[in-house]
């Protein structure tokens, strides 16, 4: 069983679909997941909240810090004897593979999370040990995604707020790097191009799946999914200049930084027009 700290932060991250604000702020605004793993010794369930790192939409990373502790935490022993977890995001549930990063790898990892964030290099301070770090590969479901909604109007609302965060910390991100930094941060580059590996995903699911499904039964929505359809392709142009901008060698933070607020204009008034639209219809 979580500790009672854990579990007060398991319950408000279920209950707010991933926001964690209370606990005197220590959570609000940082990425967390739901890590479930299968106890070494008791073959039981186990689900511990773990702060992570987005790696460009095809995996993402947890560190094993224990907050510096002299011991690998335990869900870090758990996956060394069973790799297979569930993590929970707060919008997804999916089955996941954890793999411990290899000590090259980890090292390059590591210090893209302390240039982030420098907590990462004082916990690794503190113990003597390597603080590993695990990447969780999720295993493609046989069915449709789950999504941690109570229907299809909720699951919108749930699928934009969750797009609605990651822009605003992407976009505070961005504001913390000085006027004179000469790069951008590797990490910050992982979470925006997460970020529109994420976007694209779920606007492709929408026309073929949602888009398609609304018109045949709703057809006075035929002007509405039009439009929906023409602002998806002007969105993915505004990801592709984003994308661009990202690629260059040594991107310039004043650049990268238009091409967000760009974005984030454009995506606001869309999934707001989105949501008055469709919601009632489901």
């Amino acid at each position: 069983m979580p500790n009672d700290f854990n579990q007060q932060v398991i319950d408000e991250f279920r209950a707010n679909h991933s926001r964690v604000s209370g606990f005197g702020g220590y959570f609000e605004g940082a990425r967390l997941l739901l890590l479930t793993t299968t106890g070494a010794r008791t073959g039981t369930p186990h689900t511990t909240p773990l702060g992570y790192l987005p790696d460009d939409g095809e995996r993402v990373f947890v560190i094993a810090s224990a907050a510096g502790s002299p011991r690998h935490p335990d869900w870090y022993r758990n996956i060394l004897a069973d790799p297979q977890v569930t993590v929970e995001t707060g919008v997804f549930t999916y089955d996941a593979r954890a793999v411990v990063l290899d000590r090259d790898e980890r090292d390059r990892v590591f210090a893209r999370a302390v240039e982030a964030e420098p907590g990462w290099a004082a916990y690794q301070e503190k113990t003597d040990r390597i603080i590993p770090v695990v990447a969780l590969y999720e295993i493609a479901p046989d069915g449709p995604p789950r999504i941690n909604a109570s229907g299809m109007a909720d699951a919108i609302k749930v699928v934009h707020d969750a797009f609605r965060r990651e822009l605003a910390l992407i976009r505070k991100e961005m504001r913390a790097e000085t006027g004179d930094t000469a790069h951008l941060g590797a990490q910050l580059r992982a979470n925006c191009l997460t970020f529109c590996a994420g976007l694209h995903n779920h606007h492709t699911g929408e026309d073929i799946g949602l888009f398609p499904f609304l018109a045949d039964r709703h057809p006075e929505s035929a002007p509405a999914i039009e439009r929906l359809r023409t602002e998806h392709e002007q969105i993915s142009d505004l990801v592709e200049q984003l994308r661009r901008a990202l690629s260059t060698t040594g991107p310039d933070p004043a650049t990268v930084r238009t091409e967000v607020e760009r974005l984030t204009l454009a995506l606001e008034a869309h999934l707001t027009y989105e949501e008055e639209q469709l919601i009632p219809l489901l």
